[in-house]
C-alpha cells in the first residue's frame, strides 16, 4: 500500500488512526495489537508471499536476541551474533543478489547456472538493516527486556516501514511504552497533517512530473543535446530528492499524528558545501547506521590516516552495493568514497574558499553522480556525461517540454498564453525554477514542525496540498526507494 494512493488516505490512515485511540481508552495493549496489525495488512496489501518472510525475520531476530542477551559465555554470544549477521545478510543476498552473483559468475567462466529471477521483498533492505542493529546492540549489552508485540511494531509500524528511515530501538519502543502518548494530541496531529501534506506535495506534484521527464531522457539518450543532457541530469536530481525526502516527511507527519517522533532523514541536502557535508545531510539514518556497525568495528579513524581512508571507501562501496545488484551503484558508491576521501583530505583548504563556489561545485559533482545512481549501465550514464560536455546545443531540450503536458500544464497555458513560449514552455520553466528555489531557499520539515503555529494560512496550504494531491493520483507511482 502506498502513502500516495486512495486506499490508504481514504480507508487505511482513518481507519487506523480512529480505532487505535478509541482502543487506547480501554487498553493500550489492545492499541498496540491493533497498530501492528494493521501495519502487517499495509505490508501484505503490496504482496502476500512477503508476509511470512517479514514475519519470519521478526520471530529469528527477536529470540535471537534474547538468546544473545542471555549467554554469559563470551565465545558463545559471539557465536550467536555472528550466526545472527550471517542469517539476516544471507537472507538479504539470497533475494536481492544471489541473481546479480549467479549472472557475473556465467559471464565470467561461461558457466550455464539457471538465474531464478527471484521477487525481491519489500523494504527487506530496511528491515534487515534495523534488524541487524538491534542484534548487534544486544551483543553489546545496550538492549532492555522488550515484550514481543514492542519488538514486532518497532519493526513494521508502517510509517516507517517501507522507505525508512532506518530508525533503532531505542528511537521506537520507549514511545510504544509511553502512556502519555496514547491519547489523541491536536497539536500534534495538525503538524502531522501539515508535514504529510506537504510530502505528498513532494511527491505527486514534484517527484512524479520530473520523473517523467528524466526517465524520458534516459529512454532517449541519442537525441540529448547539451541543454537537454543538462535538464535531464538535474530533473532527476531534483526527482529523487522530492520523492525520497517526501516520502520521509509523509512518514514524519503520520508518526506525529500517533505520536510517535520520527528521526529526520533529510536536512536541506542540496545546500550542501562539500560532499562530506552532503553526507551529513542526505539519507542520514543510512549513514549513520554505516558509521555505527560497520565504520568503527572496522578501526575507523583510530588506526592511521590509511586505513581511515580505506574503511570510508569500504563503507561507500557497500551503501552503493546496498542500493541495488547493479555495478551503477557500486560504482556510484565508489565514486562517493574517492569524493568523500579527498574532500576530508583537504578540508581546510576547501574551507578557505568562497561558499558559492563550493556549492556551485558540490551541486554540480552530486549531479554528475546521481546519472550513474539513475542510469541503467554505465556505458549509459558514460553517454549522458559525454551528451553533457560535447557543448552542443541543437534545441532538442523542447522534446523534454512534452513531459510537463499535465493538467496543471494546461491550466497555466490556457492563463498565461505568451507569444514567445512553445505550448507548455512557461510551465516547463516555472516549474524548475521553482524546484530550485525550493531545494536551496525553503526549510525542511524540520524546521517547519519547529516552527509550526496553528494558523489559517498553515491551514489553508495543507487542505490545499492534501486535496490537490490526491486530485493528481490519476497515475500512482511507487517511491524510488521501494525497489531497494
Amino acid at each position: 500500500m502506498l502513502f500516495n494512493s486512495y486506499i490508504f488516505i481514504l480507508l487505511f490512515l482513518p481507519l487506523t488512526f480512529s480505532v487505535y485511540f478509541l482502543l487506547n481508552r480501554l487498553s493500550y495493549r489492545g492499541g498496540k495489537v491493533w497498530l501492528a496489525g494493521m501495519s502487517l495488512w499495509f505490508y501484505a496489501y503490496f504482496n502476500l508471499y512477503y508476509l511470512p518472510i517479514i514475519a519470519g525475520s521478526i520471530l529469528f531476530n527477536y529470540f535471537a536476541g534474547k538468546l544473545i542477551k542471555k549467554e554469559i559465555k563470551i565465545n558463545r554470544r559471539k557465536l550467536y551474533l555472528a550466526l545472527s549477521v550471517i542469517m539476516n545478510l544471507g537472507a538479504l543476498f539470497y533475494y536481492k543478489y544471489f541473481d546479480f552473483f549467479i549472472s557475473n559468475v556465467n559471464n565470467i567462466f561461461k558457466t550455464g547456472f539457471t538465474l531464478r529471477y527471484l521477487i525481491l521483498p519489500l523494504a527487506i533492505s530496511f528491515f534487515t538493516f534495523k534488524q541487524i542493529a538491534y542484534i548487534v546492540d544486544c551483543y553489546r549489552g545496550e538492549v532492555p527486556e522488550y515484550n514481543f508485540l514492542d519488538y514486532t511494531l518497532f519493526v513494521i509500524f508502517f510509517p516507517q516501514l517501507i522507505v525508512g528511515p532506518i530508525l533503532f530501538h531505542d528511537e521506537l519502543i520507549p514511545q510504544f511504552q509511553d502512556k502519555e502518548k496514547k491519547r489523541v494530541s491536536y497539536e500534534n496531529l495538525a503538524k502531522g497533517l501539515m508535514a504529510f501534506s506537504l510530502g505528498l506535495g513532494k511527491k505527486v506534484l514534484l517527484a512524479d512530473t520530473f520523473a517523467r521527464a528524466a526517465d524520458w531522457g534516459y529512454g532517449n539518450v541519442e537525441m540529448l543535446d547539451t541543454a537537454s543532457a543538462l535538464l535531464v541530469m538535474l530533473f532527476y536530481t531534483f526527482r529523487i530528492y522530492f520523492d525520497f525526502s517526501g516520502y520521509c516527511d509523509m512518514a514524519i507527519g503520520l508518526g506525529l499524528m500517533f505520536n510517535i517522533t520520527i528521526t529526520q532523514n533529510f536536512d536541506s541536502p542540496y545546500q550542501a558545501l562539500s560532499v562530506t557535508d552532503f553526507w551529513q545531510r542526505w539519507h542520514i539514518t543510512l549513514t549513520r547506521f554505516f558509521r555505527r556497525y560497520l565504520y568503527i568495528p572496522l578501526g575507523g579513524n583510530r588506526k592511521g590516516e590509511v586505513r581511515t581512508y580505506l574503511n570510508l571507501f569500504a563503507v561507500f562501496l557497500v551503501s552503493g552495493l546496498w542500493h541495488g545488484a547493479n555495478y551503477t551503484f557500486i560504482l556510484w558508491g565508489a565514486i562517493h568514497g574517492f569524493l568523500f576521501a579527498v574532500t576530508r583530505m583537504f578540508q581546510k583548504q576547501i574551507d578557505s574558499v568562497n561558499k558559492i563556489i563550493r556549492w556551485l561545485i558540490t551541486f554540480f559533482l552530486i549531479n554528475l553522480t546521481w546519472v550513474y545512481f539513475r542510469a541503467e549501465s554505465i556505458s549509459q550514464a558514460n553517454e549522458v556525461i559525454r551528451k553533457i560536455f560535447m557543448f552542443d546545443f541543437d534545441g532538442s531540450y523542447l522534446n523534454l517540454i512534452e513531459t510537463f503536458k499535465i493538467t496543471e500544464a494546461m491550466l497555466v497555458d490556457r492563463l498565461i498564453k505568451l507569444p514567445f513560449f512553445a505550448d507548455y514552455e512557461l510551465y516547463f520553466w516555472l516549474m524548475t525554477i521553482f524546484a530550485f528555489i525550493a531545494i536551496i531557499f525553503m526549510k525542511n520539515i524540520n524546521e517547519r514542525i519547529l516552527s509550526f503555529k496553528p494558523r489559517l494560512a498553515s491551514m489553508l496550504v495543507t487542505v490545499v496540498l492534501l486535496i490537490w494531491g490526491i486530485l493528481s493520483f490519476s497515475e500512482i507511482t511507487a517511491f524510488i526507494y521501494v525497489g531497494f
